[in-house]
């Protein structure tokens, strides 16, 4: 058990998430994994990455100087549900025939068209809802709990569960894209549609701060301006240039973080980082960040005051042999950084 556990040790086979000797009862916080990228618009690989991510984890070194011991409150991760990887993988074959139909210049009127996209949407629908179930259930019983996907659409039922205990709280969202598609490709679900689906259907969510935003298009643009102050993006673009022009990223987290309300959830698309930190991701866009440079940003709003009420990290993609990928190495060390800093968020609020 986590009380007789010596950090310094090898990581046993046995172990759970990070080499620790957890289970759903020791842990405060709860990781729920979701292999889940029916509605990808590009690459596939992002299904594979909770698995991956989890094996990767166990090479990690437990030291954090930024949130000593903070493991020692327990991290739990699932196992990776098999129904729902071959749930995943049908209709992921499902979808990849549609947008295929429509990429060819098929009308999304069609009446055969709108019947499979009917049965994508109502299967990630069903989704949705059994992640917020399942959710709602685990914070009654007073656990912290974090998803990894998938795509970005994996987290929605997380942020709608939080929404129920929350009634008004901010996101942070690293990210290349805004995210507000309305139902791209048909799909309501769509994981270019996450952000759009959470300011429409969550009110509870009261300000969403975006970092790294450089990839999208005018009805995007559109949207996010008519949000009004309800939207605060941080373009790529814009703090890269006040970067080269003598500003200091430690001024712009601080403004950053001032746009946040006081209780935070923190959505992390993998592709805000710099490609060479995630080659395998579904949608890579030039331009992002260092992952020290993000890591810095979480270190200030926690010091902040301000309290982190749940996390996703997605879009990690995987090749065929993820272990010869940095992907899941780097992901997982993420996943570390983001589960020490919310424990520590969750300790001085």
């Amino acid at each position: 058990m986590l009380e007789n556990f010596n950090p310094n040790d090898i990581a046993l086979a046995g172990n759970n998430i990070f080499g620790l000797p957890t289970n759903f009862e020791t842990a405060d916080l709860i990781i729920i994994p979701m292999p889940w990228e029916v509605t990808v618009s590009y690459r596939n690989g992002t299904a594979r990455a909770p698995e991956a991510i989890f094996v990767a984890s166990k090479q990690i070194d437990l030291y954090d100087a930024a949130a000593h011991d903070m493991w020692k409150h327990g991290y739990f991760m699932e196992a990776v549900d098999a129904e729902a990887v071959e749930k995943n993988h049908s209709l992921r074959l499902k979808s990849e025939s549609i947008i295929q139909k429509l990429e060819e210049g098929g009308t999304p009127y069609d009446t055969k068209l709108l019947k499979e996209m009917h049965a994508v949407n109502l299967a990630t629908e069903t989704i949705v809802k059994g992640l917020c179930d399942k959710a709602t259930d685990y914070l009654n019983q007073n656990k912290l709990v974090a998803v990894v996907g998938g795509d970005h659409s994996a987290p929605l039922g997380l942020i709608k569960a939080l929404a129920q205990k929350n009634k008004d709280f901010g996101i942070l969202q690293i990210d290349a894209h805004f995210d507000f598609r309305k139902a791209y490709e048909g799909f309501t679900y769509s994981h270019a549609s996450i952000m759009y689906n959470v300011l429409e259907q969550i009110p509870e969510v009261s300000k969403l701060v975006q970092v790294g935003i450089r990839d999208y298009c005018d009805e995007e643009f559109d949207y996010m301006q008519s949000q009004g102050e309800r939207v605060h993006a941080f373009f790529d673009r814009d703090v890269k240039k006040r970067l080269y022009e003598g500003d200091t990223w430690q001024k712009i987290c601080h403004e950053i973080v001032e746009a946040l309300p006081q209780t935070v959830y923190i959505s992390f698309d993998i592709d805000g980082l710099a490609p060479i930190h995630c080659a395998n991701t579904g949608t890579p866009v030039s331009g992002g960040y260092e992952v020290e440079q993000i890591v810095y940003l979480f270190e200030k709003l926690v010091d902040s005051g301000r309290k982190i009420i749940g996390f996703d990290l997605v879009e990690v993609g995987c090749g065929e042999n993820a272990k010869k990928d940095l992907d899941a190495i780097i992901a997982a060390r993420i996943l570390y950084k983001m589960s020490n800093l919310f424990l520590k968020s969750q300790q001085e609020t």
